[in-house]
């Protein structure tokens, strides 16, 4: 119970932001894992090849991409709360317009615009919380909360699947699905009454005002950041790469390999999702009792093994159902971090344009992890070409984190001594 003590320290402030950034990620994730679960039903109603299926999920990360560095460069100039909104709104609008889609390109189309709400919301709700709580030594488990609301997201995902499978005929269930992603909207009521910009952020663009602005953008390519954006890029792209190359295709590979039923599935995922959220927990606290580092490649490790048991062992569904869980805490624990030790990188000037651009790089990047696992399905096994390409991204998240430096502790102020400091 001492590992959790750290909330009860959190002040009204700190609190209603974790609340939002919670919130606010959960959403976020259900209205881009919905998507992962429609794909079977989508390749069978309109024809799709699986390739194309892995097309509009890259699509939609590229675009995520771009839409979070935009947002870090926003957010550094317009504020963190007021882009947060932005980002909510978008990526709810392209949601619901996704339920009338009629073929492969328009929802390409609305999938991609999508994407551009769905990166900046991360890059934003992650520098926030970084900024807003004061003590470095809870700053990962903070942020890794928040971030642990992927799970809820994933899980009201495999739910209203579950649901509108069970109470409509497919051809209505499907859309249905993407319909429900307009409600997350609401969530911006909740962040216009309850959150203010951190302080942090205030001092910096008081600054900026009396004229001492040091906030370009494209200083995280200049030295000394310039090794930094590299290195953070190549660490967020191994993560996101390995976890979309799992993630994408397990709904498609239960269904299709295992051959399991709507039912079946959503139990399995369940299951998994549970371990996601223990994933989440654990890894934060792991970040600020052992490091930033060692908690990342101690992860990947975890994620390459479990994987590759997951998917290429001949196990039965029950050992399956079983090892659902860990393999969830894996693939998702290595997250917990990411977000807190991308802003103990950059100065306070540009640590959302630094955080947004490396995250996203990686994500962008990333995105191409799932259309290369369909397009080496073509000619070999789905699992064996999602092992080989979620197996590439994990050992390069631990050739990343070796060439870091190590966080742990460093208060933000501290920051613009250079990405070089540590403690």
């Amino acid at each position: 119970m001492a590992s959790f003590q750290w909330f009860t320290e959190l002040t009204t402030r700190e609190r209603r932001t974790l609340y939002a950034g919670f919130g606010g990620y959960a959403v976020d994730a259900f209205d881009f894992m919905i998507y992962s679960f429609l794909i079977p039903t989508l390749i069978v109603t309109w024809g799709m090849t699986k390739s194309e299926a892995g097309m509009i999920a890259t699509s939609s990360l590229i675009s995520s991409a771009i839409g979070g560095w935009l947002a870090g460069i926003l957010s550094d100039r317009y504020g963190r709360v007021r882009v947060l909104q932005w980002t909510i709104a978008t990526f709810a609008l392209f949601t619901c317009l996704s339920g009338f889609t009629h073929s492969f390109w328009q929802l390409l189309t609305t999938r991609t615009l999508q994407g551009i709400g769905f990166g900046g919301e991360w890059s934003v709700v992650t520098v926030m919380m970084a900024e807003t709580i004061r003590s470095p030594q809870h700053r990962a488990k903070a942020v890794g909360t928040v971030q642990s609301s992927w799970s809820f997201g994933w899980a009201a995902a495999a739910i209203v699947y579950w649901a509108s499978f069970a109470l409509l005929p497919e051809q209505m269930a499907w859309r249905a699905c993407f319909w429900v992603g307009i409600l997350p909207a609401l969530w911006i009521v909740y962040v216009r009454r309850n959150v203010s910009d951190p302080e942090i952020f205030l001092a910096t663009r008081r600054a900026r005002e009396s004229g001492v602005d040091t906030s370009h953008f494209l200083q995280i390519f200049h030295f000394p950041h310039l090794k930094t954006t590299l290195l953070g890029s190549a660490l967020c792209t191994g993560m996101l790469g390995g976890y979309y190359a799992i993630t994408t295709w397990l709904p498609t590979y239960l269904k299709t390999v295992r051959h399991l039923s709507v039912f079946n599935t959503s139990g399995y995922l369940i299951v998994l999702i549970v371990g996601s959220f223990t994933g989440y927990i654990v890894g934060a606290i792991l970040c600020d009792r052992i490091g930033r580092r060692a908690s990342f490649i101690l992860f990947a490790i975890g994620s390459f093994v479990l994987g590759m048991v997951y998917t290429m062992l001949p196990i039965t569904n029950s050992t399956m159902l079983l090892l659902g869980f860990p393999l969830g805490v894996v693939v998702q624990g290595i997250f917990a971090g990411v977000g807190a030790y991308l802003s103990e990188l950059y100065p306070n000037e540009i640590r959302g344009s630094g955080q947004g651009f490396c995250y996203n790089l990686g994500r962008g990047v990333g995105s191409f992890f799932p259309i290369l696992v369909g397009m080496l399905s073509q000619s070999m096994t789905l699992v064996n070409a999602m092992g080989l390409v979620a197996g590439s991204g994990y050992l390069l998240v631990i050739a990343a984190a070796l060439c870091l430096p190590e966080t742990k502790g460093k208060a933000l102020a501290a920051a613009a001594a250079g990405p070089g400091a540590a403690s």
